[in-house]
């Protein structure tokens, strides 16, 4: 008789910037994390579409926000919170209403009496803010499109993102930008997502630790947990042959007791939500 796996049981997992819509998400693998685990709470910490435009939403895409919505059942005794990044501006009404979470532009809570900030990251890009039309048209339509032209593995789109994380600055400026903020929020701990980049940046003089959970549209996801024994950073692993078939057959049997309907159906029903909420 096989033993039964105990999953590990954590106050918040985190994880952000999973641009649902893009080629690249890694929506298949994040949803994988978020089965495996136990949590109190899950805050998905912005940019978890890719941009405005549903029609590039995958069936993979779909079944992840499916099992969000599941999630955000009260049954299931999980805070789900939703903080709004740049690229989800615009989607808290949609988001409300299509998964049934809340949409914050900054979320906080204590834990073990330590006051928590979760905030995107986007608000302590300085150049972002000057230029919220060009990201949008070079940071996001271009971006999208030269996914398509990429090769499978998507090297040239993934070389060009850390090259630009890296020619800002970027991850120095918002760990810099989020410390001063915890500071003034008189919070210890701050989360962030945003630049694409994991990172973790203690501030010893105010004993003030700030963490960034990366992304899952790179070759590396990464996620993370806050719990017991503090706060990690986790890397996401692939699967072998056999796990993958073992957790297809599982998903695939969640998902007939989650609605008892076939994929595209799911699939139809919630693009009929979408466009009645933003019609």
């Amino acid at each position: 008789m096989a033993t039964p796996v105990i999953l590990p049981q954590y106050d918040t997992l985190i994880l952000s910037d999973l641009h649902l819509g893009a080629d690249m998400s890694r929506a298949r693998d994040a949803l994988r994390v978020l089965r495996e685990n136990r949590y109190r709470r899950l805050v998905l910490l912005g940019d978890i579409f890719a941009d405005l435009n549903f029609g590039r939403l995958k069936k993979e895409h779909w079944k992840f926000l499916g099992f969000i919505r599941k999630l955000s059942n009260p049954k299931r005794n999980v805070e789900v919170v939703w903080v709004e990044g740049n690229h989800d501006h615009g989607l808290t009404e949609i988001m409300s209403h299509l998964v049934g979470v809340r949409v914050f532009q900054e979320y906080h809570w204590n834990y073990h009496g330590l006051r928590h900030i979760a905030a995107h990251g986007h608000q302590f890009d300085s150049f972002g803010l000057r230029n919220v039309r060009l990201n949008y048209w070079f940071g996001t339509v271009l971006y999208l499109q030269l996914q398509k032209w990429d090769t499978k593995n998507k090297t040239l789109t993934r070389f060009l993102d850390r090259l630009g994380t890296r020619w800002q600055r970027l991850s120095e400026k918002v760990a810099d930008g989020a410390l001063a903020h915890a500071r003034h929020q008189h919070a210890q701990r701050i989360f962030c997502g945003h630049t694409h980049t994991a990172m973790h940046k203690h501030d010893p003089a105010h004993g003030i630790d700030y963490y960034n959970c990366g992304a899952w549209i790179d070759a590396h996801p990464t996620y993370i947990t806050v719990g017991e024994d503090g706060v990690h950073i986790h890397e996401f692993h692939h699967l072998s042959d056999e796990e993958r078939t073992d957790s297809e057959a599982a998903e695939l049997t969640e998902d007939s007791e989650f609605t008892g309907q076939e994929p595209e159906e799911r699939h139809q029903e919630h693009e009929s939500e979408y466009d009645r909420v933003h019609h």
